[in-house]
């Protein structure tokens, strides 16, 4: 087929593109990224397209200036206004993180020209060579899927055509590229695939390796697509969310197939803004939240945290604040913005005053307590001599009612000369009962803040 065919083809499959938008076309100078423009370039009038160009300069070699210069070359000849983005490459695996920072130069410069897709020369062959680098390597589902035609703003229009065809369209049309010496190292493990091991397999035991290899992609892309729609339901139906966290019940993650449960809480994450993928360590995590025993500390997804308290999970973007330490001296208020509430404490005539059944109240015998009380925050080791019952550790108070473990030093505590009265919301302590000769009565509430 044709790769202009195969090209257009591939855009309605996928609905890359519905018409009139701007793209950006990352152009490296290869092969397989002119091909790529001069396709859209053929499509651009019947599809009302502006094209813009985007060649990110890597610094890895001497010579990236020279393709740089090719590449303005060719965006002159063609048309199309070409920009340059000169990017540093960090630490770490060189693939990784030039793909890392050639993916953040081109949305910087989708956001700059007002693109609304960003378009890659990835062929059949990137496919193939990706899905069987995974399968060495040991993958799921997910990896099998290989590299996604679309993923936001990111279109591949090339996914499905080889990359003998991309050169065969530019010798065909008289237009040059510009090869990668770096493609040659065998140091890097994808070469190694595509010099010597597809080249193998192709010969010594199936000619049609590389369209076997992206239909298994194909397969395992409709798999996961179906797995993300089943999981944004069950999200949408457990999360209870807030503007840094979502919250869902254990129980009902553990009654939904493993996988699916798996995939609501990395897509959980995602909402918060998490990019990793989900790597076997991450899975392994995942497999703890849902064990009978879940582990007592959180783990990171992401720069996300998960974090599994009693029947609840959090998926959170950061911990939430700890209640800070703060005087009041009764009658007065004093706002709690950590949690939302305030404290207001009130002193009334004990004459008729009806003691309160709602566990946001407490009353106490006003002369029998200092004039200053603090509120703050759990600290380790807290006791509570409580009301009706005997010494107890304030950790276990909170963990009988249930009050997750995030939550647990965001309960407004009440001291007033060292000793804990009050754990607002929970239980009062013995100190300072109203009596038969309380005169003063001392009415400590929390409400929320307006």
């Amino acid at each position: 087929m044709p790769l202009l065919e195969t090209v257009e083809r591939t855009v309605r499959s996928h609905r890359m593109l519905t018409g009139g938008e701007t793209v950006l076309v990352g152009v490296s100078g290869g092969a397989d990224s002119v091909a790529l423009l001069t396709s859209l370039l053929s499509l651009a009038s019947a599809w009302r397209l502006v094209l813009r160009v985007l060649h990110v300069d890597h610094g890895l070699r001497q010579t990236s200036a020279a393709d740089a210069t090719f590449v303005r070359s060719l965006g002159m000849r063609l048309g199309v206004p070409v920009d340059v983005a000169v990017v540093h490459v960090g630490p770490g695996s060189i693939e990784a993180a030039a793909r890392a920072v050639r993916h953040a130069a081109l949305e910087a410069a989708a956001d700059r020209v007002g693109a609304t897709r960003i378009a890659l020369g990835h062929t059949a062959d990137d496919q193939a060579e990706t899905v069987l680098m995974r399968l060495i390597e040991g993958t799921g589902l997910r990896g099998l899927a290989g590299i996604p035609p679309v993923r936001g703003r990111f279109i591949r229009p090339l996914i499905d055509a080889r990359h003998r065809d991309a050169v065969a369209a530019l010798e065909a049309a008289g237009l040059p590229w510009v090869e990668d010496p770096s493609n040659e190292n065998l140091k890097f493990f994808r070469n190694r695939v595509r010099h010597e091991l597809l080249p193998l397999l192709g010969v010594a035991y199936e000619p049609n390796i590389v369209p076997h290899l992206a239909a298994v992609a194909r397969a395992a892309r409709r798999g996961v697509d179906d797995l993300e729609e089943m999981a944004a339901r069950e999200l949408d139906r457990l999360a209870q969310r807030s503007a840094t966290a979502l919250t869902l019940s254990r129980a009902a993650l553990a009654a939904l197939p493993p996988g699916v449960a798996a995939e609501v809480l990395r897509r959980a994450a995602a909402t918060l803004g998490s990019r990793a993928p989900l790597r076997a360590w991450g899975h392994r995590g995942l497999r703890r939240v849902l064990a009978p025993i879940p582990p007592r500390r959180p783990f990171r997804l992401g720069g996300v945290s998960v974090d599994v308290s009693g029947d609840r999970v959090r998926v959170g973007r950061a911990p939430l604040p700890v209640l800070a330490t703060r005087a009041i001296d009764p009658p007065g208020r004093v706002e709690l913005p950590e949690i939302g509430r305030a404290l207001e404490a009130s002193i009334v005539g004990a004459r008729g005053y009806a003691l309160p059944r709602d566990p946001a109240r407490a009353a106490f015998d006003a002369d029998r307590l200092p004039p200053r009380l603090l509120v703050r925050g759990r600290r380790r080791g807290d006791r509570l001599s409580a009301f009706g019952g005997g010494e107890r550790r304030l950790k276990s108070l909170l963990i009988d009612a249930k009050i997750p473990r995030w939550e647990r030093a965001r309960v407004p505590i009440v001291e007033a000369d060292g000793e804990i009265v009050w754990v607002a919301g929970l239980r009062r302590a013995a100190t300072a009962p109203v009596s038969g000769t309380t005169r003063r009565v001392l009415e400590l509430r929390v409400v929320t803040l307006a």
